[in-house]
């Protein structure tokens, strides 16, 4: 079930950019939503998971995961929340497949053997249909065919089930099981605190973003 899950996440944001060619405010509303999400489960969750560790250096390894989501940012051009520049008739986008794998595959570790398995593995869900969506958004506007950008999506869609399955079955991976998903979480508050927090043009109050964030939150405190 949690490889369909993932699976079915990239392949539903795949189908909604070349069925439905959904707006930029679309997909910024469904970030928003999707952030706030992410966002919760991470402080309600994750946070108190890792916390009860006797692990002393546990703020260090969310600090490492701030860092590392930067770097990898610095390669996606902030794609992971939002940031779209896009143009007709790209090269193939190899920085940012790479950086996105990288990611979702990082996603996929924390999800062997935790213990708010199903929460985390609904916030991972609804936080890549967004992202598939901007991927998908970019492979469209790339020079390669269709059933290139198909196959590079499905591809992206295995990332995350092949980093769950890491987490199975290295033993290392499986050790250091807490400092991963403290890492984890840092790359988590980076990504959903810009999604929330980056200010609109002028600084205008946003209505429409404002509810997805709110209805996010509840709905993560509900789950």
């Amino acid at each position: 079930m949690t490889y369909i899950a993932l699976i079915l996440s990239v392949l539903i944001g795949m189908v909604i950019v070349f069925g439905l060619k959904p707006s930029n405010k679309t997909v910024q509303l469904l970030l928003a939503f999707s952030g706030a999400y992410l966002l919760s489960i991470t402080i309600l969750h994750l946070f108190p998971e890792v916390y009860i560790t006797e692990n002393s250096n546990i703020g260090l390894y969310i600090l490492i995961g701030l860092l590392l989501q930067l770097i990898l940012d610095f390669f996606s051009k902030g794609a992971e929340h939002g940031h779209i520049h896009i143009q007709d008739n790209i090269v193939f986008p190899w920085a940012l497949f790479i950086s996105l794998g990288i990611h979702a595959f990082m996603e996929g570790i924390p999800l062997a053997n935790n213990h708010h398995h199903e929460h985390l593995l609904w916030a991972i869900v609804i936080h890549k249909i967004p992202i598939a969506i901007i991927l998908s958004t970019f492979f469209v506007k790339s020079q390669i065919s269709k059933k290139y950008a198909v196959l590079f999506l499905v591809i992206f869609s295995l990332m995350s089930p092949l980093g769950r399955l890491a987490g199975e079955n290295f033993q290392l991976l499986v050790t250091y099981k807490t400092e991963i998903t403290a890492i984890i979480i840092g790359v988590f508050l980076h990504i959903s605190t810009i999604i929330l927090f980056e200010t609109s043009k002028d600084h205008k109050f946003n209505l429409l973003k404002f509810i997805a964030i709110l209805v996010g939150m509840v709905v993560a405190y509900l789950a």
